[in-house]
């Protein structure tokens, strides 16, 4: 008879039973499922059935069967996890008519839990109803764990409460089914509940709790119930040890791991690999490396857990040596076909550059390749620059049928330019993954690279539960296009979603304020926020920081935060020697590198383009020369495209035009539109008109739209009083439809920006504005200034051009500030062009009249004019001595500094 028709007879029977069994519920249950999920499933169980009655078992041999012998080869099966066999073995002993014990039971439920087979245990559970055995504690026990190991914490409740007497097992496996089911609370209840009825917990109690709060990180319960676990002596336990060294390192509580872990008499490889796990997920490489070290002292036998944490171990530092020698410990013990561990291995060996030996392996998995390991060997490749086999592995991994997953998406979408990332995204809509934090992350950076900020704000639209990364990203968007009213909002929202900014969040922000565009202001809240956060130190944050003070304006303020940077990166010093040559200060950008050199930082081309401008601004050339053959002779760097036009602009500002077209000559590329950009710049102040229409016809055929070119052009026509020639620069401009690019400036007051045009009267304050340049003009005149029209280049009377020169955007920028500003207020504005010479002069007299340090951003640099009067100032036309205070400088000295304008208003 099997045990599917007794199952059956028994249905019949059961209806006999007492109105008190009856009245049970959880009988009433066991009734249910009888008389209805039985008939449901007949076929399947007597399949089941038939198929294990055709197997032989050693009893059906034996003349006279012994129940112990069966019970003993039952409960071996069990232990050494041979459950099929025991269940085979079951239902021949229970077909042979052999009477069984409550302890056969027992065994043969934890088997069906072990198999997650809930429909076999139904059966034993009903046989049990019959024979009267469920008020035994082991078979209420092993069914407890049945139901809840197949997912039926209901039930597993039920026999649990209707149980005739429960001990610390009965309670440990309740606690654990709950554990298993994440059901945290009710563990804490119940575990609360089991002490109070006076059931003192085991080591196992303690061990299934402190699993059950590890993986919710409820670490303050958790060290709540290490007391308890000192209080009941189990302090050097093993299970309660191994849970509380997970519970912590969980947590990033490594000291309080390593006391528990030191107080443990006996330590098992669970233990050992416990703490070498943790302390990699931590980030502690050489405390893991240690651990291992004393654990191969211990002679402890390397289970198959410990090597993937190693293979990481092996992967983060590219130790290949290691690498390969866990590779031959892995095969010497037959772990070589476990898919973690070759998963592992692959990407140690991609770390290390042996994607060789990386394909070996991914090569020999075969049916045993998952989206994991597809995964692992497209990014090696990546990471490695194999961008083409990477490609061509995501497209094979489309073939054979395995689907990406968030992390293949996120890693291929760093294959740029190769991928597109709007056909990915397309792939990642279909697939559902849109919406994943680290899939839309990946897709706005993308965006972002390519400059698609719009497409790259609808993606973070739409990501659900969006974390910090996907938030500092969007904020690295907008700094990258220098939107920082959009940086701003975007901040805003991040604080009010409750994220806590990190130090990438505030480096994007404040990166975003570095823009021409931004309010002056923005950028200091950043810092007052970061400060605040105590993340102002960071190493990411604080080098945006000096960028941000430098290319604002404020030199003094970046100085500062550089003097006080606890570590600084070559950022920090590349943004001192940019920062102070954009501001005209060479002696102290000079000074920084030199502090570079004693300490042995390495530099890139961008230090030398800092350098080399900085010498440029101050008419250094032979320093310049010095610091460009330093840069090829000592540091082995090649000159780039832009370090050639920096040589170019400190010959064409000093007027060496014949060395400048050397230096291009001589260059191993043809030059590009900057170099011959700047060239004609310096044709145009030093008169040379065959040079300049050399530069002009290189450069306009280069760029074809850029107004530059024409405009210097025409200037050089106009400055040599070729107007006829000039006229037909300017005819062939609009011929082209080439657009000249409007000089404006423009000022922020209390945090308003105005803006201003050549000439306009578009200003609600125009008639105050003009009033105030007309009063300026008149104490100009007193002190001798007399504008220099030659910087009008239009073929116009001498009165005219002066009326041009006086209506220029920055005057009229200056006068507005001059109005609506407390007296002593410091001004800055900005100008999108080149600021003329006749205008850094009238500048540097108002910021005297005014008694006001006026700062005037342009194309190229900064202009600092400091309210000085030390010294009574004879101002005297075109080329004669300036002298204000103890400075002196010549009128042609102005000429060189201003010659590489795009244009002027």
């Amino acid at each position: 008879m099997t045990l599917s028709i007794s199952l059956r007879s028994l249905a019949k029977t059961q209806t006999k039973c007492s109105l008190k069994t009856l009245n049970n519920p959880l009988y009433q249950s066991l009734l249910y499922f009888q008389t209805n999920a039985l008939d449901s499933q007949n076929s399947k169980l007597y399949a089941k059935s038939a198929t294990l009655q055709q197997s032989h078992h050693p009893f059906e041999k034996s003349p006279q069967p012994d129940l112990p012998r069966y019970n003993g080869l039952l409960f071996e099966y069990s232990r050494n996890n041979k459950n099929k066999e025991a269940l085979n073995l079951f239902l021949g002993i229970h077909s042979s008519g052999l009477p069984v014990d409550a302890s056969t039971f027992s065994c043969v439920l934890k088997v069906c839990g072990c198999l997650s087979n809930e429909i076999a245990g139904r059966q034993v559970h009903c046989q049990c109803l019959k024979l009267g055995l469920l008020e035994d504690v082991s078979v209420g026990t092993s069914l407890v764990d049945l139901y809840m190991k197949t997912e039926n914490v209901k039930d597993g409740k039920k026999v649990f409460d209707h149980m005739g007497g429960r001990n610390v097992v009965s309670w440990t496996s309740l606690l654990g089914g709950y554990a298993q089911n994440g059901m945290t609370e009710e563990v804490l209840e119940i575990f609360i509940t089991m002490q109070r009825e006076g059931i003192k917990p085991n080591q196992y109690t303690f061990a299934t709790v402190l699993g059950a709060l590890a993986s919710e990180a409820m670490v303050e319960m958790g060290v709540q119930v290490h007391s308890l676990i000192i209080k009941f002596g189990f302090e050097t336990a093993i299970f309660p040890c191994n849970a509380l060294i997970n519970i912590y390192l969980k947590s990033g509580m490594d000291k309080d791991a390593k006391a528990v872990f030191d107080g443990m008499d006996t330590k098992t490889a669970v233990t050992w690999n416990s703490m070498i796990s943790g302390y990699v997920t931590n980030g502690l490489d050489l405390a893991a490396f240690e651990t291992f070290y004393h654990m191969r002292l211990a002679d402890v036998k390397l289970t198959q857990m410990v090597f993937a944490p190693l293979l990481k171990l092996c992967a983060n530092h590219k130790e290949l040596s290691f690498a390969r020698q866990l590779h031959c410990h892995v095969f010497k013990n037959g772990f070589v076909f476990d898919p973690n561990i070759k998963t592992a291995l692959m990407v140690a060996y991609s770390k290390c550059s042996e994607m060789d030996d990386a394909f070996k392996l991914f090569s020999m998995m075969h049916e045993a390749r998952n989206v994991v390991s597809w995964t692992a060997m497209i990014s090696g490749y990546l990471q490695n620059g194999g961008i083409v086999q990477a490609l061509k592995l995501y497209c094979l991994m489309y073939k054979e049928g395995v689907r990406p997953n968030h992390f293949t998406y996120s890693t291929i979408l760093t294959a740029q330019p190769a991928v597109s990332p709007f056909q990915i995204h397309a792939q990642v809509i279909k697939a559902n993954y849109e919406k994943s934090p680290s899939v839309g992350t990946a897709i706005l950076d993308a965006y972002v690279k390519l400059g698609y900020v719009e497409e790259a704000a609808k993606v973070f639209e739409l990501i659900d539960e969006r974390d910090i990364v996907a938030w500092s990203a969007m904020l690295a968007g907008y700094a990258q296009i220098g939107d920082s009213e959009g940086a701003s909002k975007t901040f805003i929202q991040l604080a009010k979603e409750g994220f806590k900014p990190n130090e990438y969040t505030f480096s994007s922000a404040i990166n975003a304020c570095a823009a021409s565009t931004a309010p002056l202001e923005q950028g200091k809240q950043f810092h007052a926020w970061a400060i605040k956060s105590k993340l102002s130190d960071a190493l990411c944050v604080s080098s945006a920081l000096v960028t941000m003070y430098s290319k604002r304006g404020n030199i003094d303020n970046a100085y500062q935060v550089f003097k006080m940077q606890p570590e600084r990166d070559l950022v920090s010093w590349n943004s001192m020697v940019s920062g102070y040559a954009q501001h005209g200060h060479a002696k102290k950008a000079l000074e920084v590198f030199e502090e570079m050199q004693i300490q042995k930082i390495e530099m890139d081309d961008i230090t030398f383009i800092g350098v080399i401008s900085a010498c440029t601004h101050s008419g250094l050339v032979e320093e310049g020369e010095k610091y460009f053959n330093l840069m090829v002779k000592d540091h082995h760097i090649l000159p780039t495209m832009e370090l050639y036009s920096c040589m170019v602009d400190l010959y064409s500002r000093a007027g060496m035009l014949n060395k400048a077209m050397d230096m291009i000559n001589g260059m191993p590329f043809p030059a590009g539109a900057t170099v011959w950009r700047t060239l004609l710049a310096a044709s145009r102040v030093h008169h040379n008109l065959e040079l300049g229409k050399l530069a002009a016809e290189q450069l306009i055929s280069l760029q074809p739209q850029d107004s530059a070119a024409y405009v210097l052009l025409s200037n050089i026509y106009a400055a040599t009083g070729n107007w006829k020639e000039r006229t037909r620069v300017r005819k062939l401009m609009d011929e082209r439809k080439v657009k000249k690019e409007p000089g404006y400036s423009w000022i922020e007051v209390k945090n308003k920006t105005h803006s201003f045009l050549a000439g306009d009267l578009s200003h609600p304050m125009s008639d105050h504005i003009y009033s105030k340049l007309d009063e300026l003009k008149i104490r100009l005149r007193d002190m001798g200034y007399q504008p220099d029209t030659n910087y009008v280049l239009q073929d116009i009377d001498d009165e005219q051009k002066e009326t041009i020169l006086s209506q220029h955007s920055e005057r009229l920028a200056i006068a507005f500030g001059l109005i609506v500003t407390p007296p002593g207020t410091a001004l800055q504005i900005v100008k999108n062009l080149r600021v003329c010479g006749d205008c850094h002069t009238v500048i540097k007299l108002i910021s005297l009249i005014e008694q006001r340090d006026i700062v005037v951003r342009d194309t190229n640099r900064f202009h600092h004019f400091k309210a000085d009067i030390t010294g009574q100032p004879a101002i005297l036309r075109g080329a004669a001595l300036i002298k204000i205070g103890n400075e002196q400088n010549t009128g042609t000295n102005f000429c060189i500094e201003f010659h590489g304008r795009k244009d002027l208003d």
